[in-house]
């Protein structure tokens, strides 16, 4: 209450009854732990005025909530307008552009819960290969239950459906998995700003091979990364998707480790 009556401007994406009863599923409110709640709906407040009008204009993409996630950094919040207006994939506006004194409510259909690396990879069409390279075409490896996992922290390049779509072929089960853990930094929580500046950051991925990110990058790329197998022509293209359980960078080519 005392957020939301300060000075500033406001969205509030508001769920209604329907929608904290389904996602309760018989917990009594009053049993979610205080600070839990809290980020919940921190989670559905954006620091600005946001339209739906702005949203359509938009198409898709991020912006970030009042919530926080790991090192206090704001969680992210994917919306898409492709059909209605929809909020990490979850959640959809059922009645938009409540205007009041300090901002503007959108009422939604179910409550949008603290994002992990999975929510925005299966939110975003940008991602869609990805999806499939870590689910059907790895069914060995249950990658969907690792990233999920709240008490981990991982650090994701994510290829976007075009940098698989430049491979020759996308690799049998067994070295397809390997390179999809040469895209996962684990226990670590690494956004742009902690990469060193005019210089190389680099890290081990899951796979064991290094991954080196180059501060500034060239051309049109945020940085530039150095996969295992020593190429160097893979671009960042966007950062800093931040999820409860670790962050997503965005990358213009699928990084191959040496195997």
């Amino acid at each position: 209450v005392n957020v939301l009556s300060g000075e500033g401007t406001f969205t509030v994406l508001a769920p209604d009854n329907d929608a904290f009863a389904s996602f309760l599923n018989g917990t009594a409110l009053g049993d979610v732990p205080t600070d839990a709640l809290a980020n919940i709906l921190l989670n559905h407040v954006l620091g600005s005025v946001v339209t739906s009008t702005d949203l359509v204009g938009l198409g898709a993409g991020y912006t970030n909530t009042l919530a926080t996630g790991p090192g206090q950094n704001n969680l992210s919040l994917y919306f898409n307008t492709s059909e209605g207006v929809s909020f990490n994939g979850v959640s959809s506006v059922a009645a938009a552009d409540v205007v009041t004194t300090n901002g503007v409510i959108h009422a939604i259909d179910a409550v949008i819960g603290v994002p992990t690396v999975v929510t925005f990879a299966l939110a975003d069409p940008n991602f869609s290969t990805l999806v499939a390279a870590l689910t059907e075409l790895t069914p060995a490896t249950d990658f969907a239950t690792i990233l999920s996992d709240t008490e981990g922290l991982f650090t994701v390049f994510a290829p976007v459906n075009a940098a698989f779509d430049a491979l020759d072929a996308v690799p049998a089960e067994d070295v397809l998995t390997q390179v999809l853990l040469h895209h996962v930094i684990g226990g670590l929580n690494v956004t742009s700003g902690d990469l060193t500046p005019d210089g190389v950051t680099t890290a081990p991925s899951l796979h064991g091979d290094n991954l080196s990110i180059s501060l500034p990058g060239s051309e049109s790329n945020i940085a530039d990364m150095t996969d295992g197998s020593g190429n160097s022509d893979i671009g960042i293209v966007a950062v800093d998707v931040q999820a409860g359980n670790g962050v997503i960078h965005v990358i213009n080519k699928v990084a191959i480790p040496t195997i």
